[in-house]
């Protein structure tokens, strides 16, 4: 069985995938890179040659469970991070948006979360201290129009964390949530007015750097902390929406994106 630290990484051919899979990589870990961009893993081959890569449709039960099997078959059956990186959106109003692309952002962004955490349970089990961690959005703070759909499964995301934190509570994995606002990747080419009122700053080596930290808390304290923020901003509008008047939190969302 091997010694090193695992991590299994959906959506990690490129963006904020490709950054997190170099990252603990060149920290030492055991990576897996799992995608349908298969271009996006050739390249990521060619620049860290110890990534396992593999073709994974998080929308396919079936595949995620071979895919996982494959991945461990290096680790031993074990698994210290399932990093649920995989995700899509859509713009423009709901009654303008594509049936077939409204579909696929619950498809991919909720139904894959789920697979992901059920066909990695067994891996993550096995492994004492392991981590789940799920990418959610600062849109999953509160509801952002014209990306509507995008939204809405982030806040799933954010449920999803909170119910299963509770349900591996038993079995010692921890469950984490990251909520960044628009990070420098294709995601962030869509014509939603927040991208122009509040920018696109992240990089993804940030988002990177608050996956690592994530998942190495410092203390008792810290592994109760659910949900990670990547800047000060995203930072503010969740203490915000937590703390202010409803009718303050929704009137700053409307100037945000409406």
């Amino acid at each position: 069985m091997t010694t090193q630290k695992s991590i299994f990484i959906s959506g990690g051919a490129a963006g904020i995938g490709r950054e997190v899979a170099l990252k603990f990589y060149n920290a030492g870990w055991l990576v897996g890179a799992y995608d349908i961009d298969e271009a996006g893993l050739t390249r990521l081959a060619a620049d860290a040659p110890g990534i396992v890569t593999g073709t994974l449709d998080v929308t396919d039960y079936g595949n995620w469970v071979e895919a996982l099997a494959d991945f461990t078959s290096h680790t031993g059956g074990t698994l210290d991070v399932l990093d649920n990186n995989a995700g899509i959106i859509g713009d423009l109003d709901i009654a303008e948006q594509a049936e077939g692309l409204i579909a696929k952002q619950i498809e991919i962004n909720c139904t894959g979360v789920t697979f992901g955490a059920k066909a990695a349970y067994p891996y993550l089990k096995a492994t004492r201290g392991a981590h789940m961690l799920s990418m959610g959005s600062a849109s999953g703070i509160y509801g952002q129009p014209h990306i509507t759909p995008y939204s809405a499964s982030k806040f799933y995301v954010h449920g999803f964390t909170q119910a299963m934190s509770l349900e591996w509570r038993k079995d010692d994995i921890r469950v984490v949530n990251l909520m960044p606002l628009w990070v420098k990747t294709k995601l962030a080419d869509v014509e939603a007015k927040s991208t122009k009122r509040l920018g696109v700053r992240i990089r993804t080596e940030d988002v990177a750097d608050a996956v690592w930290k994530a998942v190495h808390p410092r203390n008792w304290f810290e592994r109760q902390r659910q949900d990670y923020s990547v800047s000060f901003p995203d930072l503010a509008l969740r203490l915000s929406a937590r703390f202010a008047p409803a009718p303050v939190v929704r009137l700053v969302n409307q100037l945000i994106a409406g």
